[in-house]
C-alpha cells in the first residue's frame, strides 16, 4: 500500500484515503460530518461513528477514488458501476466510474486532469482551479448509437505528451448528466489547449505539452 495512503480501521469498516487523488469536493465532510472531521486533531476520518451503511454510501460519493473501504462485516464490497460513465466538470476534471485499468493501476472511480496543469498527471490535483481553466461541462451532444452493452473493462491509456486513449464501453455526459456520446473507443484531451473538449484535436503536438 502506498505511504500516501492513510487507512483508518473500524470495528465493521476499513476507510483508506489517498491524498495524492484528493480532489476537496467535500462530498465526504459534507454527507457525514461526524464521520469525516477535516481539519479535525489526531484521526480525521472515525468509522465507527456511523453505522456502516451510511459510511459506505458516502464513501461511494467521492468522484476521486481518494475514499475506498473494506467491509469486515461481511457485507458487500464496492463493486464496478453499472455503466461505464465519463463526466465532463465545468472548468475541471474528467470523472470515471467504471471497472477501469489507467496506466496499469486498477480503479472503481477517478478524476483525471484535463487542464495539462496538474503536478499529478494524470490525476487531477486541482490545478485548474489555480491556472484559471475554462472549459464547458456542457459540450454539444454528438449522434451516437446506444451501446449494446454499458460496463465492462475500461482501458485509460496515457499517450506520451499526448492525449488520454479510452478503449471500452463508455458513456460520456455532461456535468447535468445529458448523454454526450457513447463510444467504445476515443481520445480525450489532457493537455488543455483543444478546440474540440472533451476530445483530443491535436493541439497537443502545437504547443509542444509534456506528459509521462
Amino acid at each position: 500500500m502506498s505511504e500516501e495512503i492513510q487507512e483508518y480501521r473500524g470495528k465493521n469498516i476499513v476507510v483508506r484515503f489517498d491524498a495524492a487523488k484528493c480532489i476537496h469536493s467535500r462530498n465526504c465532510v459534507l454527507g457525514q460530518p461526524a464521520v469525516y472531521q477535516a481539519n479535525a486533531p489526531g484521526a480525521w476520518i472515525k468509522p465507527d461513528y456511523a453505522v456502516v451503511e451510511a459510511v459506505v454510501m458516502t464513501a461511494l460519493t467521492c468522484p476521486s477514488g481518494a475514499i475506498t473501504y473494506e467491509r469486515l462485516d461481511g457485507g458487500a464490497q464496492e463493486t464496478p458501476s453499472a455503466v461505464n460513465v465519463a463526466r465532463v466538470r465545468e472548468n475541471g476534471p474528467l470523472a470515471i466510474h467504471a471497472d477501469m485499468r489507467i496506466g496499469g493501476a486498477s480503479a472503481l472511480r477517478a478524476t483525471l486532469c484535463r487542464c495539462g496543469a496538474s503536478k499529478n498527471k494524470p490525476y487531477c490535483d486541482s490545478s485548474h482551479t489555480a491556472v484559471g481553466f475554462q472549459a464547458t461541462g456542457e459540450p454539444v451532444t454528438q449522434p451516437s448509437e446506444p451501446l449494446a452493452l454499458r460496463n465492462g473493462n475500461l482501458d485509460v491509456e496515457l499517450i506520451k505528451d499526448g492525449p488520454l486513449k479510452i478503449s471500452g464501453n463508455l458513456e460520456i455526459v455532461s456535468g447535468t448528466g445529458r448523454t454526450l456520446n457513447r463510444v467504445q473507443q476515443t481520445w480525450l484531451c489532457r493537455c488543455g489547449q483543444s478546440q474540440n473538449k472533451p476530445y483530443c484535436d491535436g493541439t497537443h503536438k502545437k504547443i509542444g505539452f509534456q506528459a509521462g
